[in-house]
């Protein structure tokens, strides 16, 4: 086996090792710093704010543009899925109205048939007279 002192593959790692040893400490060392969590709180705070200013510059643009927003989309789904709850109740109410009303006069379940109005052919004979 090769020499541990002259093996490249070893030399890079204990390198990356110590290297990611020194950053860990000193990230934790600036982690640990009250300026740090303050610096992060005012990016934090002006990221939301930018992002506040984004989302209501786009609602004006769709707006501009005569196109509906997210939140007026989020809105129309809602009112269509209540809606589409409303329906299917109606449905079941129609379902047990026909059921019973199909039940209460003893007929079919069936609709009913039309009148026939074509006549079956006369008989291979002719007509007895």
């Amino acid at each position: 086996m090769a020499d541990k002192s002259n093996d490249p593959v070893a030399l890079w790692q204990n390198m990356i090792g110590e290297m990611e040893k020194g950053f860990n400490a000193f990230a934790n060392q600036a982690m640990a710093s009250p300026e740090f969590s303050k610096v992060v709180n005012q990016v934090g705070g002006a990221t939301a704010g930018a992002q506040k200013q984004l989302g209501e510059l786009m609602e004006k643009y769709l707006v501009s543009m005569n196109m509906p927003s997210r939140s007026q989309m989020v809105g129309m789904a809602e009112r269509l899925q209540s809606i589409e709850g409303q329906l299917n109740e109606i449905k079941a109410m129609l379902h047990q109205m026909q059921s019973a009303s199909g039940g209460a006069a003893g007929g079919s379940s069936q609709a009913p048939r039309p009148p026939r109005t074509k006549r079956p052919p006369p008989p291979a004979g002719g007509e007895p007279k």
